[in-house]
């Protein structure tokens, strides 16, 4: 995902990738002291709000977030920038996990950016459980205005392209 995104952004004008994963990793390394000691990460939560919110009301930027994998929230995102007039594109990864197991053995990426996990290996069981249960499902037809799916890495590309073509349609 991180890889479609930052080359979206390099192919796409006026846009910016706002990124989660980033904000974790500011506050791991600046404010970790703030952190809560267990649960939701409401600092996270309302820096990245707090972002968005700025992308939204004070640019005219193509907004390129990374990850809401909770149904709610992602319709209430969904639904706040319909009301403001955005077109919105879901790229859903449909990737196999033993795909996914092989790229995050093969990481070099850093881990500062967790809280309570260790390893890409547990982010990944974990998230592998949640998908199992509660409010995390994939995004499905209608929830977007458009709805794309990868399935296999050479499709980046040709998403990438989509999503440029449906930006110049506008």
């Amino acid at each position: 995902m991180k890889r479609l995104a930052k080359e979206l952004e390099q192919h796409l004008q006026n846009s910016v990738v706002i990124d989660r994963d980033n904000h974790a990793e500011f506050i791991q390394t600046y404010y970790k002291s703030l952190l809560p000691k267990q649960g939701v990460n409401t600092l996270k939560d309302a820096i990245s709000r707090t972002i968005v919110d700025y992308a939204v009301n004070e640019t005219n930027f193509h907004l390129i977030l990374c990850a809401n994998r909770g149904r709610k929230g992602r319709l209430d995102l969904l639904e706040r920038f319909r009301q403001k007039g955005f077109v919105s594109i879901i790229v859903n990864f449909d990737i196999p996990d033993a795909i996914l197991q092989s790229r995050i053995a093969n990481s070099q990426r850093s881990t500062v950016i967790f809280r309570s996990a260790s390893t890409f290996e547990e982010v990944l069981s974990r998230q592998q459980a949640e998908s199992h249960n509660g409010d995390v499902l994939p995004p499905i037809a209608g929830e977007a205005d458009h709805m794309l799916v990868i399935k296999e890495s050479n499709e980046v590309q040709s998403t990438i392209q989509e999503i440029i073509n449906i930006a110049q349609s506008l």
